[in-house]
């Protein structure tokens, strides 16, 4: 239907669920790998652990996200929470950067100036392997919550996920992606470096891992900028917000019309409406009524519509000077 950018009506309880396992991973996985990067002196694995830190910071803030924006309106936010999800989530994606890219491809470099003493790297195989397997849960969890949405917007799974306002799915589904990745890089620095006996190959995987997380953290947050800066509709379902205004009886023209995600199941829908000359009152009335019941059945994430009767162009040549 077009309409997967903002018609997204992902459940808060599915998110937050989403985001819960990926933290519960995280954490343990960090743990495991911190010292397994001790044991064996992998800068790689050093660095896959303050990944995973990271990893749990940016869900702790997801869930704050969650839960904060989901705070019903009040007379001193009359539009509701729903923006503040953004702003904790464009934090977990500083978060991303900071802990762990910087620190990632510190270390990195570090080890290939300096040099490190390779240990047994057999703790830190076994760790990358039961990682691996709790970082897919996790992914597959957030990939499952991907499909659904999409399957019932009708529309492909890449297209949901790039452009969906639920960005605390988005951020596991990429983070735990990112994650897979980094496992086989911090492996491939272990393999490379037993087999050569140099800490190069470690130390260009710490590196390699820390430029995968500042593509994800600046991914994250040029996506929460745009919905702070305010984002619209897509063109095809702003299509459809005009086609159905457009179906109500004594509406003649939609002269203006502006929409807004607040979001990922808070839409605000506000137009200039040219009414039938002819139109009483009360008509005008129970016309943007069943506009405002049409939008929200069409499309279900609109929570508020606010139409403003405006005169047309024609009847504004019309109107005599002063």
């Amino acid at each position: 239907m077009g309409d997967a950018e903002a018609g997204s009506g992902a459940e808060g309880g599915e998110s937050t669920f989403t985001v819960i396992v990926a933290a519960g991973a995280n954490l343990g996985i960090a743990v495991a790998k911190a010292v397994a990067g001790l044991i064996s002196g992998s800068s790689a694995m050093l660095s896959e652990a303050a990944h995973s830190v990271a990893d749990t910071v940016t869900e702790v803030m997801l869930l704050a996200a969650l839960k904060r924006s989901g705070k019903p309106a009040d007379e001193d936010h009359p539009l509701g929470h729903g923006p503040e999800r953004y702003i904790w989530a464009m934090l977990a994606s500083i978060a991303t950067f900071v802990g762990g890219a910087v620190f990632s491809i510190y270390d990195g470099v570090h080890t290939l100036v300096a040099g490190e003493e390779l240990g047994d790297p057999l703790v830190s195989y076994l760790v990358l392997g039961v990682a691996f397997l709790l970082e897919g849960y996790s992914l597959r969890t957030g990939v499952k919550q991907v499909r659904r949405e999409a399957a019932r917007l009708r529309v492909p799974d890449t297209y949901y996920l790039r452009h969906t306002p639920d960005t605390a799915v988005k951020a596991v589904v990429m983070e735990d992606s990112a994650a897979l990745i980094g496992l086989l890089l911090a492996a491939g620095g272990l393999l490379g470096g037993q087999l050569s006996g140099s800490g190069v190959w470690d130390g260009i995987a710490s590196c390699l891992i820390g430029l995968l997380l500042v593509y994800v953290a600046w991914v994250l947050g040029r996506t929460n900028a745009q919905l702070l800066i305010g984002r619209p509709l897509p063109p095809a379902m702003r299509a459809g917000v005009r086609e159905e205004l457009l179906s109500v009886p004594h509406i003649v023209d939609v002269l203006e019309l502006t929409t807004l995600i607040q979001g990922p199941t808070e839409i605000l829908i506000a137009a200039k409406i040219d009414f039938r000359d002819m139109a009483t009152a009360a008509e005008v009335e129970w016309a943007c009524e069943e506009a405002e019941a049409q939008l929200r059945e069409r499309f279900p994430s609109i929570q508020r519509v606010y139409l403003d009767p405006t005169p047309g162009r024609a009847q504004r040549l019309r109107r005599p000077g002063p």
